[in-house]
């Protein structure tokens, strides 16, 4: 829950295929292109390391591409994103980082609130995180709590506190019984039918194999 807040509506689903949350002018949605993450570097490079003046190798630390990340845009200018990490039986929040010229907005609550649902629906009840101190009661509204025993946790020059939130399981969270062509769908886009549902279509053989033999 490393992140860069403000110091001062409910999700939805969205049927057009691309989003992961939208209301109003805001949408969020799944990074899922070079060009996406690019996005997520430019705005993180913006927070941290800019305003931060946080080291780029503590930044970018190795994790982006065994993460998943959500975008945020406003009015269609990127303006904020998350990581999310899974583990095996808790989802971790961090890299929360908003455009300054964004930060009077609710766009912060939306994007974590469209992370902890997104993890929800992957079937996670434990969500963690890592929150500046200064920013414990802003987590606190979503239901997470310090964990203790408080161990002491302070890295790239600020300190941090453990944050747990134990959320309900999601009615419609994917599981083993889930439909096979949900679980292959594009991720976070499960209620809207994915590109290997429309390859259903076609015979079995592959018409690859076929071309080859010829």
């Amino acid at each position: 829950m490393h992140c860069m807040m403000p110091r001062n509506r409910s999700n939805s689903l969205s049927d057009d295929g691309q989003a992961v949350h939208e209301s109003g002018d805001v949408l969020i949605r799944v990074a899922a292109s070079i060009a996406d993450l690019m996005q997520v570097v430019a705005i993180r490079a913006a927070v941290y390391l800019a305003e931060q003046t946080c080291p780029y190798e503590e930044e970018f630390d190795g994790n982006d591409f065994c993460a998943l990340h959500l975008i945020a845009a406003m009015r269609g200018e990127p303006a904020g994103c998350m990581r999310i990490r899974f583990f095996a039986d808790f989802a971790k929040l961090e890299r929360l980082a908003i455009r300054h010229e964004f930060r009077r907005s609710l766009l912060a609550f939306e994007i974590v609130r469209a992370g902890i649902r997104l993890a929800r629906l992957k079937g996670y009840s434990r969500i963690y995180g890592h929150a500046q101190d200064r920013l414990v009661p802003f987590w606190s509204r979503f239901g997470a709590r310090p964990m203790k025993p408080r161990r002491r946790l302070a890295f790239s020059d600020y300190s941090y506190t453990e944050m747990l939130l134990e959320a309900e399981p999601h009615p419609e969270a994917l599981s083993l019984a889930s439909d096979p062509y949900v679980l292959i769908r594009p991720e976070g886009l499960w209620h809207t039918p994915g590109p290997l549902e429309a390859s259903a279509v076609r015979p079995v053989s592959s018409p690859n194999r076929k071309a080859r033999a010829a």
